[in-house]
Protein backbone atom coordinates (compact mmCIF):
# COMPACT_ATOMS: atom_id res chain seq x y z
CA UNK A 1 0.00 0.00 0.00
CA UNK A 2 1.45 3.18 -0.33
CA UNK A 3 3.21 5.83 1.57
CA UNK A 4 1.37 9.82 2.27
CA UNK A 5 3.66 12.01 3.54
CA UNK A 6 2.46 15.98 5.22
CA UNK A 7 4.32 18.94 4.91
CA UNK A 8 2.53 21.81 6.30
CA UNK A 9 2.61 24.62 8.53
CA UNK A 10 -0.67 24.30 10.11
CA UNK A 11 1.55 23.38 13.66
CA UNK A 12 0.57 20.84 16.35
CA UNK A 13 -1.94 22.88 18.46
CA UNK A 14 -4.52 22.97 15.85
CA UNK A 15 -7.34 20.65 14.38
CA UNK A 16 -5.82 20.54 10.68
CA UNK A 17 -3.27 18.31 10.51
CA UNK A 18 -5.14 15.24 12.51
CA UNK A 19 -8.39 16.53 10.30
CA UNK A 20 -6.23 16.00 7.76
CA UNK A 21 -4.91 12.26 8.30
CA UNK A 22 -8.45 11.92 9.80
CA UNK A 23 -9.78 12.34 5.56
CA UNK A 24 -6.73 10.08 4.48
CA UNK A 25 -7.70 7.22 6.70
CA UNK A 26 -11.44 7.75 6.03
CA UNK A 27 -10.93 6.80 2.56
CA UNK A 28 -7.93 4.28 2.32
CA UNK A 29 -7.67 2.66 6.08
CA UNK A 30 -4.20 0.49 5.29
CA UNK A 31 -2.47 3.43 3.76
CA UNK A 32 0.55 4.79 5.66
CA UNK A 33 0.96 7.83 6.47
CA UNK A 34 3.92 10.28 7.53
CA UNK A 35 4.68 13.54 8.91
CA UNK A 36 7.46 15.48 7.56
CA UNK A 37 6.85 18.62 9.07
CA UNK A 38 4.31 20.26 10.32
CA UNK A 39 6.32 23.46 12.27
CA UNK A 40 7.06 25.38 8.59
CA UNK A 41 7.50 28.78 9.13
CA UNK A 42 3.60 29.99 7.89
CA UNK A 43 3.25 30.52 4.90
CA UNK A 44 7.06 30.08 4.25
CA UNK A 45 7.50 28.55 0.49
CA UNK A 46 11.30 28.61 0.27
CA UNK A 47 11.49 27.08 4.19
CA UNK A 48 8.65 24.37 2.83
CA UNK A 49 10.54 24.04 -0.31
CA UNK A 50 14.15 22.95 1.65
CA UNK A 51 12.25 20.92 3.92
CA UNK A 52 10.59 18.24 1.01
CA UNK A 53 13.36 18.63 -1.51
CA UNK A 54 15.35 17.28 1.80
CA UNK A 55 13.38 14.71 2.62
CA UNK A 56 11.33 13.25 -0.47
CA UNK A 57 14.19 11.11 -1.28
CA UNK A 58 14.35 9.03 1.83
CA UNK A 59 10.97 7.76 1.26
CA UNK A 60 10.00 4.50 -1.53
CA UNK A 61 9.88 5.20 -4.86
CA UNK A 62 6.06 5.89 -5.64
CA UNK A 63 5.33 8.02 -1.73
CA UNK A 64 2.78 10.62 -2.73
CA UNK A 65 3.62 13.92 -0.87
CA UNK A 66 1.05 16.78 0.03
CA UNK A 67 2.71 19.87 1.42
CA UNK A 68 0.12 22.62 2.62
CA UNK A 69 1.89 25.89 2.31
CA UNK A 70 -0.15 28.72 1.50
CA UNK A 71 -2.89 26.39 -0.31
CA UNK A 72 -5.87 28.39 -0.81
CA UNK A 73 -6.85 28.35 -4.22
CA UNK A 74 -7.21 31.93 -6.37
CA UNK A 75 -6.14 32.98 -9.99
CA UNK A 76 -2.87 33.59 -8.87
CA UNK A 77 -2.40 30.51 -6.43
CA UNK A 78 -3.30 27.31 -8.45
CA UNK A 79 -3.21 23.62 -7.09
CA UNK A 80 -0.92 20.81 -9.47
CA UNK A 81 0.38 17.50 -9.25
CA UNK A 82 4.00 16.79 -10.39
CA UNK A 83 5.35 13.29 -10.71
CA UNK A 84 9.23 13.31 -10.61
CA UNK A 85 11.83 10.77 -9.52
CA UNK A 86 8.99 8.30 -9.17
CA UNK A 87 7.15 10.37 -6.30
CA UNK A 88 4.63 12.56 -6.51
CA UNK A 89 3.97 16.29 -5.10
CA UNK A 90 0.68 17.88 -4.57
CA UNK A 91 0.85 21.35 -3.77
CA UNK A 92 0.18 24.83 -4.63
CA UNK A 93 1.75 26.22 -7.66
CA UNK A 94 3.22 29.10 -5.64
CA UNK A 95 7.08 28.19 -6.10
CA UNK A 96 7.32 25.10 -3.79
CA UNK A 97 8.42 22.65 -6.12
CA UNK A 98 11.42 24.99 -7.88
CA UNK A 99 14.17 23.67 -5.89
CA UNK A 100 13.36 20.20 -6.97
CA UNK A 101 12.71 20.87 -10.19
CA UNK A 102 15.69 22.77 -10.75
CA UNK A 103 17.46 19.53 -10.12
CA UNK A 104 15.34 16.58 -11.66
CA UNK A 105 12.97 17.45 -14.27
CA UNK A 106 9.23 16.36 -13.75
CA UNK A 107 7.86 13.49 -15.73
CA UNK A 108 4.77 15.08 -15.55
CA UNK A 109 3.05 18.19 -14.18
CA UNK A 110 -0.81 18.76 -13.92
CA UNK A 111 -3.23 21.42 -12.81
CA UNK A 112 -5.67 20.58 -11.14
CA UNK A 113 -9.40 20.81 -12.38
CA UNK A 114 -11.28 19.10 -10.11
CA UNK A 115 -12.39 21.69 -7.66
CA UNK A 116 -16.26 21.98 -8.94
CA UNK A 117 -16.87 18.70 -7.37
CA UNK A 118 -16.39 19.37 -3.65
CA UNK A 119 -17.15 22.62 -1.85
CA UNK A 120 -13.72 23.76 -0.07
CA UNK A 121 -12.52 25.83 2.22
CA UNK A 122 -9.47 23.71 3.49
CA UNK A 123 -8.32 23.00 0.22
CA UNK A 124 -5.69 20.20 1.45
CA UNK A 125 -8.33 18.50 3.17
CA UNK A 126 -11.18 18.52 0.71
CA UNK A 127 -9.23 18.63 -2.62
CA UNK A 128 -5.52 17.41 -1.94
CA UNK A 129 -6.61 14.26 -0.36
CA UNK A 130 -9.08 13.21 -2.75
CA UNK A 131 -6.09 13.26 -5.31
CA UNK A 132 -3.38 11.58 -2.72
CA UNK A 133 -6.17 8.67 -2.31
CA UNK A 134 -6.61 8.37 -6.38
CA UNK A 135 -3.07 8.31 -6.75
CA UNK A 136 -2.58 5.86 -4.55
CA UNK A 137 -5.38 3.48 -5.88
CA UNK A 138 -3.40 3.62 -9.07
CA UNK A 139 -4.94 6.40 -10.69
CA UNK A 140 -3.15 8.89 -13.11
CA UNK A 141 -2.81 12.44 -12.93
CA UNK A 142 -4.46 12.95 -16.35
CA UNK A 143 -7.80 12.42 -14.46
CA UNK A 144 -7.16 14.91 -11.93
CA UNK A 145 -5.89 17.97 -13.83
CA UNK A 146 -4.51 19.38 -17.13
CA UNK A 147 -0.99 19.18 -18.43
CA UNK A 148 1.16 21.95 -17.95
CA UNK A 149 4.75 22.83 -19.02
CA UNK A 150 6.05 24.80 -16.17
CA UNK A 151 5.80 25.66 -12.70
CA UNK A 152 5.80 29.17 -10.48
CA UNK A 153 9.77 29.65 -9.60
CA UNK A 154 10.95 30.94 -6.58
CA UNK A 155 12.52 34.55 -6.58
CA UNK A 156 16.08 34.53 -5.39
CA UNK A 157 16.44 30.45 -5.52
CA UNK A 158 19.75 30.75 -6.69
CA UNK A 159 22.84 32.43 -5.30
CA UNK A 160 24.28 35.12 -7.51
CA UNK A 161 28.13 35.38 -8.94
CA UNK A 162 29.87 38.10 -10.05
CA UNK A 163 31.58 38.24 -13.69
CA UNK A 164 35.08 37.44 -12.03
CA UNK A 165 33.64 34.65 -10.60
CA UNK A 166 35.44 35.61 -7.47
CA UNK A 167 32.46 35.93 -5.18
CA UNK A 168 28.87 34.19 -4.54
CA UNK A 169 26.06 35.67 -2.94
CA UNK A 170 23.83 33.68 -1.72
CA UNK A 171 21.26 33.86 1.32
CA UNK A 172 19.29 32.29 4.12
CA UNK A 173 16.28 30.18 3.07
CA UNK A 174 16.33 27.85 6.10
CA UNK A 175 17.08 27.84 10.00
CA UNK A 176 16.77 24.48 11.93
CA UNK A 177 15.81 23.23 15.27
CA UNK A 178 19.16 23.71 16.61
CA UNK A 179 19.45 27.37 15.51
CA UNK A 180 21.42 26.67 12.38
CA UNK A 181 20.95 28.96 8.91
CA UNK A 182 20.98 27.25 5.93
CA UNK A 183 22.18 28.88 3.01
CA UNK A 184 20.68 27.96 -1.07
CA UNK A 185 24.58 27.91 -1.49
CA UNK A 186 24.99 23.86 -2.75
CA UNK A 187 28.56 22.03 -2.25
CA UNK A 188 28.48 21.04 -5.99
CA UNK A 189 27.82 24.86 -6.89
CA UNK A 190 30.39 26.26 -4.40
CA UNK A 191 33.12 23.45 -5.78
CA UNK A 192 32.41 24.53 -9.69
CA UNK A 193 33.66 28.20 -8.60
CA UNK A 194 36.34 27.47 -6.02
CA UNK A 195 38.52 25.47 -7.89
CA UNK A 196 40.93 24.89 -4.73
CA UNK A 197 41.08 28.99 -4.01
CA UNK A 198 40.38 29.34 -0.55
CA UNK A 199 37.92 31.77 0.53
CA UNK A 200 36.24 33.72 3.44
CA UNK A 201 32.81 33.26 4.04
CA UNK A 202 30.64 36.23 5.51
CA UNK A 203 27.62 36.98 7.53
CA UNK A 204 26.88 40.02 8.85
CA UNK A 205 30.34 41.03 10.53
CA UNK A 206 31.00 37.43 10.92
CA UNK A 207 34.04 35.71 8.92
CA UNK A 208 35.04 31.84 8.43
CA UNK A 209 37.80 30.68 6.53
CA UNK A 210 36.94 27.00 6.86
CA UNK A 211 34.73 24.31 6.12
CA UNK A 212 34.17 21.03 8.03
CA UNK A 213 33.51 17.72 6.38
CA UNK A 214 31.51 17.27 10.32
CA UNK A 215 30.80 19.38 13.19
CA UNK A 216 32.77 17.80 15.91
CA UNK A 217 35.93 18.65 13.43
CA UNK A 218 36.06 21.65 14.93
CA UNK A 219 37.52 20.41 18.17
CA UNK A 220 41.18 19.35 18.84
CA UNK A 221 41.29 15.62 20.35
CA UNK A 222 44.42 16.43 21.17
CA UNK A 223 43.50 18.21 23.93
CA UNK A 224 42.43 17.20 27.42
CA UNK A 225 38.75 17.28 27.65
CA UNK A 226 38.25 19.60 30.32
CA UNK A 227 40.65 22.09 28.91
CA UNK A 228 38.30 22.55 25.69
CA UNK A 229 35.91 25.11 25.21
CA UNK A 230 34.43 24.23 21.91
CA UNK A 231 30.86 24.41 22.66
CA UNK A 232 29.33 27.42 20.74
CA UNK A 233 31.97 27.82 18.64
CA UNK A 234 31.01 28.68 15.15
CA UNK A 235 31.72 26.42 11.73
CA UNK A 236 30.82 25.71 8.39
CA UNK A 237 29.23 22.78 6.90
CA UNK A 238 27.44 20.97 4.41
CA UNK A 239 24.87 19.67 5.45
CA UNK A 240 23.58 16.13 4.92
CA UNK A 241 21.17 17.85 1.94
CA UNK A 242 24.41 19.17 0.37
CA UNK A 243 23.94 23.14 1.61
CA UNK A 244 26.20 25.19 2.59
CA UNK A 245 25.59 25.91 6.50
CA UNK A 246 26.94 28.23 9.49
CA UNK A 247 26.32 26.46 13.25
CA UNK A 248 27.39 26.83 16.25
CA UNK A 249 29.12 23.56 18.13
CA UNK A 250 26.74 21.88 20.10
CA UNK A 251 24.65 25.09 19.97
CA UNK A 252 21.07 25.07 22.31
CA UNK A 253 18.52 27.36 20.83
CA UNK A 254 16.98 27.08 24.72
CA UNK A 255 19.69 28.01 27.18
CA UNK A 256 22.76 29.86 24.90
CA UNK A 257 21.62 29.85 21.61
CA UNK A 258 22.39 28.95 18.24
CA UNK A 259 24.17 30.65 15.04
CA UNK A 260 20.67 32.30 14.25
CA UNK A 261 20.76 34.80 17.41
CA UNK A 262 24.13 34.54 18.29
CA UNK A 263 25.38 35.84 15.06
CA UNK A 264 22.04 37.83 14.36
CA UNK A 265 21.24 36.06 11.41
CA UNK A 266 17.58 35.63 9.94
CA UNK A 267 15.82 33.96 7.04
CA UNK A 268 16.40 36.56 3.71
CA UNK A 269 19.68 37.56 4.99
CA UNK A 270 22.80 37.60 2.81
CA UNK A 271 25.98 35.14 3.30
CA UNK A 272 28.75 36.03 1.24
CA UNK A 273 31.59 33.73 0.31
CA UNK A 274 34.96 35.58 -1.19
CA UNK A 275 37.51 33.15 -3.14
CA UNK A 276 41.19 34.50 -2.71
CA UNK A 277 43.14 35.36 -5.84
CA UNK A 278 46.09 33.18 -6.09
CA UNK A 279 49.39 34.57 -7.20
Amino acid sequence: MAIITLTTDFGEKDHSSGAVKGAIYSELPEVTVVDISHSVAPFSVPEAAYIIQSAYSSFPKGTIHIIGIDSELNIENKHIAIKLDDHYFICANNGIMSMICAEIAPEQIVEINIHDRFESSFPVLDVFVKVACHIARGGTLDVVGKRIDRIKPITNIKPIVNEEESQIIGSIIYIDNYGNVITNIKKSFFESLCKGRQFIISARNHKLKTIYSKYSDVVNFDIPENERNDEGRPLVVFNSSEYLEIAMYKSNTVTVGGASTLMGLKLRDTVTVNFIKTL
